[in-house]
């Protein structure tokens, strides 16, 4: 079993590319989103690598805990700040051309001495070499003699397509922090209804009780009992 396994992974290793070899070039930068709990009295800082010459969108939401807001810094890679806001419960914010680099996000809940915050956020990126491997692809593609469709109507629809499915993911991931955010509120104000419910309804007993406790004393016989 042990020779088995050490001839397949040796194979494995035969078959698989050497990383860095062949010009694959560094991973494309992706969209992300991220929900963090944000305690209280504590800043919390985010970093993303952006690459040059293309479109950053930030956005951001508190959706959980007292006032639902937050203090929110940007800065570029070269430590310029950027976006500077206090005590906001959402954001929206872009940057666009980008540099290269590590953008540095920050969430700041100081202010707060009791109250965590439940924060959501998202980054968007919007890179110019994709329209440019797009072009690419077209001119590889295309044919020589004319078409009745033509090349360029096939990719204006296809690239119309695509931009209105991302942005309906973004709006429904936007939609969903807003419903977590007022879900979250709704909840609370459930719990202190209830709260202040059952510390009603314990009054109105004790009321009840001690009105009872006074009316029998009023009618109770004080007089002596003759011997």
């Amino acid at each position: 079993m042990m020779a088995a396994g050490a001839a397949l992974a040796l194979a494995l290793w035969l078959l698989l590319p050497p990383v860095g070899v062949g010009g694959a070039g560094p991973p494309p930068i992706q969209d992300g989103e991220f929900t963090f709990l944000l305690p209280a009295g504590r800043k919390q800082c985010f970093y993303q690598s952006a690459p040059a010459n293309a479109s950053l969108e930030t956005e951001y939401q508190v959706i959980g805990g007292a006032g639902l807001d937050v203090d929110f810094t940007l800065e570029s890679p070269q430590g310029v700040l950027l976006v500077s806001e206090s005590r906001k419960a959402d954001g929206v914010h872009t940057v666009e051309p980008t540099e290269a680099g590590d953008y540095k996000l920050c969430f700041d809940n100081s202010f707060s001495t009791i109250s965590e915050k439940l924060v959501f956020f998202e980054l968007i990126f919007d890179s110019l070499q994709d329209d440019e491997e797009v072009e690419g692809w077209a001119e590889a593609v295309e044919p020589e003699e004319m078409l009745d469709v033509k090349m360029e109507d096939i990719k204006e629809s296809i690239e119309t397509m695509k931009t209105r499915l991302e942005r309906s993911i973004q709006m429904l991931t936007l939609l969903r922090a807003f419903e977590a955010r007022d879900r979250n509120l709704q909840e609370g104000n459930l719990e202190r209804v209830n709260f202040w419910s059952a510390v009603n309804v314990a009054v109105l007993l004790l009321v009840a009780v001690l009105q009872v406790c006074t009316l029998k004393r009023f009618f109770q016989d004080k007089r002596p009992v003759p011997t």
